[in-house]
């Protein structure tokens, strides 16, 4: 720990300027700074013989994968949970829809040992659960000094970074064999960590992933729909909405373009993109601004006027109700030079035709079997991005069909929430 310590703080102060700057741009980081230095307010005293889990997610699609697992537990009087976030977009989340089913929340503190341990001291978890890939050394030594066991839930490894930590394989060791568990996302997760070595194999396993646990819904009423359409500024009737979901930059000027392309042969088509960082407003208003359309920013006012073809909605948290009036969907972070992709779940989940590109390491499992299910199809650019949409807006039938594969592979894959508590509960928290 002492070679990380040493490190981390000049570490820190280096990248301080982008991640001010960053801070400054996304705003909303004032609420719960303190938290961040390990000053942590309010915090209820420890209640009977209850069990206190310590769940750190760092972002929105983090927050929201959990919401399930957090609702089971608060049904569960034998344990309470504290919930902590990094991003303001996360915090805001956590807020307004996650709050009611803890018993504290707030931001997590840096990896500073100073810091962490502080927060240690004063929120005193019988169990500290981290999503995913948020591997924080001082936080796992801290839990280790108390003897509270670590467990990395929905665990897992982007191409990069399992190349990575394989590079450094002795190192990372040193760092995270002090985790009581790691539950993986897939098989393919599993068989990574296994091959690192970090835990004995039987302290790996996979349960599956808790983003397949997500809410499935029935399509929109028309009414509603329409209602919906409008605040869009598109035709309350006959509109076929193409959404670009979580787009990066490249992506948006791909699917405009391809809009403009196609919107003479489809007059009754529309576009509708929510990028992944509402920050980049300048950004985006000086690309759209190039091109001949009709366009509209959600943060500016939600109700857009008559005649919009292209709405950007660059709020935050919308993304899932949006999504439930898109027709087609491309789901971003996928195109070159872009990596790692955004997560297809929640469009699947809400029975949507899919298109992303080839890139989508970070979902490397859910998009090969989505693919393999007939519910996506691959892009390997942005001219076949074009090709594929004109194919799709000219096949209703072919759009329902992957809309129903979409549905039924989420429907067949559910149940790691029920996995998860299963093992924290038999392996930590008996």
């Amino acid at each position: 720990m002492l070679f990380y310590r040493i490190l981390y703080l000049p570490g820190l102060l280096i990248g301080l300027p982008y991640y001010l700057f960053r801070m400054w741009r996304r705003g909303g980081y004032r609420k719960g700074f303190g938290n961040r230095f390990g000053v942590m307010g309010k915090v209820p005293p420890k209640r009977g013989d209850r069990k206190r889990i310590w769940i750190q997610a760092v972002s929105v699609g983090e927050l929201v994968a959990i919401e399930p697992m957090l609702k089971r537990l608060a049904d569960d009087d034998s344990v309470e949970v504290f919930l902590t976030t990094t991003t303001s977009t996360g915090y805001r989340v956590l807020e307004g829809r996650l709050a009611p089913l803890t018993s504290w929340h707030g931001v997590f503190p840096l990896d500073f040992w100073l810091f962490s341990r502080r927060a240690w001291k004063r929120l005193q978890p019988d169990l500290a659960i981290l999503m995913e890939g948020e591997l924080w050394p001082e936080h796992i030594y801290q839990a280790s000094r108390r003897n509270v066991p670590v467990i990395l839930v929905n665990a897992r490894l982007s191409d990069r970074s399992f190349k990575r930590h394989l590079s450094f394989k002795g190192l990372t060791r040193h760092y995270y064999h002090r985790l009581e568990g790691i539950l993986a996302g897939s098989q393919t997760d599993q068989d990574r960590f296994t091959q690192l070595g970090w835990l004995p194999p039987e302290r790996i396993v996979s349960t599956g992933n808790l983003k397949l646990d997500v809410l499935q819904e029935a399509p929109p009423e028309r009414e509603e729909r329409a209602a919906l359409l409008a605040e869009l500024g598109f035709p309350p009737e006959g509109t076929t909405v193409l959404l670009g979901s979580s787009t990066w930059s490249g992506e948006e000027s791909a699917l405009i373009e391809s809009f403009i392309n196609l919107r003479s042969t489809f007059p009754d088509l529309r576009l509708l993109i929510v990028p992944r960082h509402a920050e980049r407003i300048k950004e985006l208003e000086s690309l759209v601004s190039k091109y001949p359309v009709q366009s509209h920013f959600r943060s500016k006012a939600k109700q857009a006027p008559a005649g919009t073809e292209v709405y950007i909605a660059d709020t935050t948290g919308e993304l899932h109700m949006l999504t439930r009036f898109a027709d087609l969907v491309f789901v971003g972070k996928s195109l070159p030079p872009n990596e790692g992709g955004q997560t297809p779940v929640e469009s699947a989940a809400l029975g949507k035709p899919m298109l992303f590109g080839p890139n989508m390491s970070n979902f490397r499992d859910i998009a090969r079997n989505l693919t393999q299910a007939g519910a996506v199809q691959r892009v390997e650019s942005p001219e076949a991005l074009q090709a594929s949409i004109h194919e799709l807006l000219l096949d209703p039938g072919k759009r329902e069909d992957m809309a129903k594969a979409a549905y039924a592979f989420i429907e067949a894959n559910r149940g790691a929430t029920d996995r998860i508590i299963g093992h924290i509960k038999s392996r930590t928290l008996s």
